[in-house]
């Protein structure tokens, strides 16, 4: 049996574990990690993690860990590890309650990073006070060789985590179908200064390999194990939902027959969630022409295997397949079609700057608040509380050619208000953010002044807040200033 990793030729292993390699139980494996040590794990968009080795970490002696996944990772990271006390610092998203409310309560420290910059702050010391002891990366594998292995339902930051550690854990979940390799593309991107471009031509195109490679000095331990992603919950899309969607279709299909960034092609991003997929699957029906229409973003979501289906996507490039148990089912019982329009690259790749300007995408994210000059809070509640963190959004409000937030115009069964004076908190600053859309409609924000997207922005409120923030608006307008919203900070309605 050759011990060589697959290629874009060849991309199915010849077997889970090839070769002579190194095995172990989970607890095994985890009694290896120190009393202080840095954990990389697998994952990204709540799949593609290891879940037997962190459950036997938690179980076993008390640690203090930095955790470092490539994203959001599952409850036996983010619930396990923070109940048992292991858990004592954390990068750089997080999405399950436990750890949620262990950050806002000062338990566990976490500091926040666009995902573009992970795999660059490991490699080059951008985590600086958190990256303590023995460096240990545990990630999940399809199949393992000596020197490779072949992810999951995510790459992430895997790429740069195996790089980084100074001994690597491999977990080989046979739940997961060996051919998944067909739809990974990983590239690793050279150090500066010899950097150079992603060179990516279309968004699908590939450019790597389906396999991660490492030093096999490294590996210390491969554990077999059998367990599926928990399935990702989208809730059904409610009336505000399909406002929303209603009125992105309208703006989009007027957009594209008129705007020459759209006269060759049709390039969307979606931030993950709930409405980010009810959004997609409505814009199966957008009008685009003859044009292909591409998805070049961090997630693939049940809304785009719709689209797949339906014949509209020309390609999908992405990080994470973050399904629904119906969506996982229907990948994995037709992988080979679906990896023809669908491609996995390393977050490195998905949320880089170069190709999203080259593409020209549209982004489409969502956010907690967006204030009357267009800065949207995506992160905490009441400017002080973190949700889940920014994520990619950033990657793609920066450098998008046209960054779209959509958010419903309130929280709390209406009564919050999520279009406010000013923000407590800023994640997407009014000079990245061109359109905000909410189910009471559209704010075109490009070319206003501060002054003229305050309007703007009062006409897609909820009508229950429009007065009082038309009153305000009004009010600071007649002093002084190019940017008058800001003179009275953290008012409430």
């Amino acid at each position: 049996m050759t011990t060589t990793p697959p290629t874009r030729e060849n991309p199915i292993p010849a077997a889970r574990i090839v070769g002579d390699l190194p095995t172990a139980d989970a607890a095994t494996a985890a009694e290896t990690v120190g009393e202080e040590a840095t954990l990389f794990v697998s994952g990204f968009g709540g799949v593609g993690y290891p879940k037997s080795v962190p459950e036997m970490i938690a179980a076993g002696d008390h640690r203090w860990l930095t955790v470092i996944p490539g994203g959001g990772v599952g409850d036996e990271i983010d619930t396990a590890l923070v109940e048992s006390g292991d858990m004592d610092r954390r990068y750089p998203f997080q999405t399950r309650p436990t750890a949620r409310d262990a950050i806002n309560a000062g338990e566990v420290a976490f500091h926040d990073r666009h995902i573009a910059d992970v795999a660059d702050d490991v490699r080059f010391d951008g985590l600086r006070a958190g990256v303590r002891g023995e460096r240990v990366a545990v990630v999940e594998a399809v199949a393992v060789g000596p020197d490779w292995l072949v992810p999951t339902t995510s790459v992430g930051n895997t790429p740069a985590f195996v790089r980084a550690a100074d001994r690597i854990i491999v977990e080989v979940n046979t739940a997961q179908p060996l051919d998944l390799s067909r739809v990974h593309d990983v590239y690793t991107r050279a150090d500066p200064p010899a950097r150079g471009p992603i060179p990516l031509s279309t968004p699908a195109e590939r450019i790597g390999s389906p396999a991660i490679r490492f030093d096999p000095d490294d590996l210390a331990a491969v554990v077999r194990t059998n367990r599926r992603d928990d399935p990702y919950e989208f809730r059904d899309p409610n009336d505000t939902d399909q406002a929303i969607a209603a009125h992105l279709q309208t703006f989009l299909t007027a957009e594209i027959a008129r705007n020459p960034l759209f006269s060759d092609a049709v390039t969307l991003q979606f931030g993950v969630g709930s409405l980010g997929n009810a959004l997609m699957s409505a814009l199966t029906e957008l009008d685009i022409g003859d044009r292909p229409l591409v998805y070049f973003g961090e997630v693939i979501q049940d809304g785009l295997l719709d689209m797949v289906d339906a014949g509209r996507l020309a390609g999908a490039s992405a990080t994470s397949l973050a399904l629904s148990a119906d969506g996982q089912d229907r990948l994995f019982e037709d992988v080979s079609r679906y990896a023809e329009e669908v491609v996995l690259r390393p977050g490195a790749v998905s949320n880089a700057a170069g190709p999203i300007d080259r593409f020209g995408v549209a982004a489409v994210n969502s956010a907690v608040e967006v204030d009357l000059h267009g800065n949207a809070n995506a992160t905490h509640i009441g400017g002080t509380h973190v949700l889940n963190g920014i994520g990619g959004s950033g990657d793609f409000v920066r450098n998008a050619r046209l960054s779209i937030i959509t958010l419903p115009a309130t929280a709390a069964d209406g009564d919050i208000s999520r279009i406010v004076p000013a923000t407590g908190h800023v994640d997407h600053t009014d000079h990245d953010v061109d359109v905000v859309v909410t189910e009471h409609g559209v704010a075109d924000l490009r070319g206003l002044s501060l002054r003229e997207r305050a309007a703007a922005l009062v006409d897609i409120a909820d009508p229950a807040y429009s007065s009082e923030l038309e009153e305000y608006r009004e009010r600071v307008s007649k002093e002084s200033g190019a940017a008058p919203m800001g003179r009275e900070m953290g008012v409430d309605l």
